[in-house]
């Protein structure tokens, strides 16, 4: 084998090679965290849905609306909280219920029949099931996803890290995704604005 050949052999082997373990890592990152009716998409490639059809394409941030404001939130995603913080404290802090009018406040908003909604929260815990109730309440299994990795990611696990408990593994902010703090009357939770 002349030394052309060689090196194009070596060449695609290490392409392989680098294509599986980025693949490997990405899987690393963003794991299936649980079942659910809809699909499951990375932070890029909701991005990537976004771009590709942002009239029928839609960012549900289903965290509270404390967290939506404080923390922030993508560009253009609506919040439609999938609980709400109550006044009763518990052992890990206050409490929260579940939004009874979930289904009714999707509807509302978007078409069931044609709209592609990427259902987002922390860190992909929540919209597992919330992407099963937007399934159940007539929205196309195959047009709604949950959005891995959520807006800010999982957290560090390794002890020895100074980052320890840290939300520093994945999500939309990190991936360095358009976000912001600003609140959109347009797409903030719609109720409150009329009480």
């Amino acid at each position: 084998m002349n030394l052309v050949k060689k090196t194009l052999l070596l060449a695609v082997l290490m392409v392989f090679a680098f294509s599986s373990v980025v693949f490997a890592l990405n899987q690393e990152v963003y794991p299936i965290k649980g079942k659910h009716k809809g699909g499951d998409v990375t932070p890029k490639e909701a991005y990537k849905m976004l771009r590709k059809d942002p009239k029928n394409t839609f960012i549900v941030d289903v965290r509270t609306r404390t967290e939506y404001q404080d923390i922030g939130h993508p560009i253009g995603a609506y919040n439609i909280p999938w609980k709400f913080y109550t006044t009763k404290v518990g052992k890990k802090g206050y409490k929260k219920v579940l939004n009874k009018n979930f289904c009714n406040d999707l509807k509302a908003r978007f078409n069931p029949e044609t709209d592609t909604l990427l259902m987002m929260c922390r860190s992909a815990a929540r919209t597992i099931a919330s992407t099963t109730a937007a399934v159940d309440c007539g929205f196309k299994a195959d047009k709604v996803f949950n959005l891995l990795g959520g807006f800010e990611g999982d957290k560090v696990k390794d002890k020895n890290s100074p980052f320890y408990g840290q939300r520093m593994i994945g999500g939309w902010r990190l991936e360095g995704l358009p976000w912001t703090y600003k609140m959109d009357k347009n797409l903030i939770y719609q109720p409150d604005l009329k009480k």
